[in-house]
Parts: structure tokens; sequence; C-alpha cells
């Protein structure tokens, strides 16, 4: 059966492009168009009824922007269940702040790239 990027979620995924909020829109100037490490990120990109921030196939890698919702209520338990689902895939998730992202850009960036260098190594030797 198919998982990724449904059809049933395209709408959504399209929506949630068009209404980035800053955090995110700052990150995604930084990994469009290979500009970090020569690694393609896709938006949005869905898996099963979830959608990744964004998503290095090559890598297996999502990188979530979490804002304030995500601290709140029962958004702790969302997160750990869909992470665990898309855990299933052999995917890592990074999860950064958008505080994060916009104090700390930087160091936000230096990151993705030590995770993305180790997990090309791991998935070289796999």
């Amino acid at each position: 059966a198919r998982v990724f990027n449904l059809r049933s979620g395209r709408q959504t995924r399209r929506s949630l492009r068009k209404r980035m909020p800053e955090a995110e829109v700052v990150l995604w100037s930084k990994l469009q168009r290979k500009q970090l490490g020569s690694y393609k990120f896709r938006r949005q990109f869905g898996v099963g009824k979830y959608s990744l921030d964004f998503y290095c196939p090559k890598l297996k890698l999502a990188i979530e922007v979490d804002g304030d919702s995500h601290f709140r209520g029962r958004a702790k338990d969302e997160d750990s269940r869909r992470q665990s689902f898309v855990e299933q895939f052999g995917i890592e998730v990074l999860r950064f702040t958008n505080d994060e992202v916009c104090a700390n850009l930087d160091g936000v960036l230096l990151k993705i790239e030590e995770v993305a260098t180790e997990r090309e190594r791991e998935l070289a030797l796999s």
C-alpha cells in the first residue's frame, strides 16, 4: 500500500505550503534548491496521514519546526505518535522550535548538516 504523499492529503499539503509560518519560510530559504550539502529537500511531504515540514528522501531525514501550538494540550502526545509512525519507515526526525530557527539559524543549519553527513554515512554502510 502507498504511504507517501497520498492523494487524499494533497489539498492539505498544498494549503500548508501556502501558509508556512515565518520560521519555516526562513529555514526553507536555506534548504531549497540543494543549498545545504547538495541535498534535495521537499516541503510538506506526506507520510500516511501526516505531513512533514521538510524531508530529504535520499537521507530519509525529516525536519520539523515546532511553533507554540506543539507545546500545548495534547499536542506533545500527538507529535510523539506521529514521530513513532514516521520512524517505522526508517526516517529520522530532527526537531527545532520556531525560536531556535529565528534566533540561531546558523546553529540549526550546522546541526542539520552534521546529521545529514552522519545519515549519509549510515545509509551507505547498510
